[in-house]
């Protein structure tokens, strides 16, 4: 990494409208500036919203790594402007969102600040976020424990399952989705 820069690690779910555009979208977005750097990008993962009203649609999550120049609050006002332009709506706590984006890790910093939490404070047991964190960096830790191996001790690591693409709104197929009969 370059001086001046913090590498960051930052989750990404939808869950609303065309999830799929919507994380192909706000990844470009993320790092559209200058002072954020794209590290890597993991695949997209598909899973059952954790929490928040029951009859949710199905997620799209997926982990991006960046480096940036960004102060961590600073970088939490970008990641809240990016889902406000994909149109973010607080309502209901956990509730459905066109896009959510969370600051897991910024640097080795540790922060109890109620407006940014660090590490995540529910990251530690969230497979969505550990696992494909786990694919992009395999020997990463969170509390100095492998996430691989605290994605499979998560209560959500059964329904994961890899996006092919298809049923992209709304957790619904749509064109080009076979159909079971």
């Amino acid at each position: 990494m370059n001086s001046g820069y913090t590498k960051a690690v930052l989750a990404l779910g939808s869950n609303l409208g065309e999830r799929n555009d919507t994380l192909s979208e706000a990844v470009a977005d993320l790092v559209d500036p200058p002072e954020v750097r794209l590290l890597a990008v993991s695949p997209v993962v598909q899973t059952k919203a954790v929490g928040g009203p029951p009859n949710q649609p199905d997620f799209l999550n997926m982990v991006i790594t960046v480096e940036t120049s960004l102060a961590p609050h600073q970088l939490l006002d970008h990641c809240q402007a990016v889902e406000n332009k994909h149109h973010r709506v607080r309502e209901v706590r956990w509730g459905p969102r066109t896009l959510d984006v969370d600051i897991i890790t910024y640097g080795d910093l540790r922060s109890d600040d109620p407006t940014l939490t660090l590490p995540h404070p529910r990251a530690a047991v969230r497979a969505f976020v550990l696992y494909p964190w786990s694919l992009i960096e395999p020997a990463a830790t969170l509390d100095g424990e492998r996430i691989s191996a605290l994605a499979a001790r998560a209560d959500d690591f059964g329904d994961l399952a890899p996006f092919d693409g298809f049923g992209d709104f709304d957790g619904v197929p749509t064109a080009g989705a076979v159909e079971e009969r």
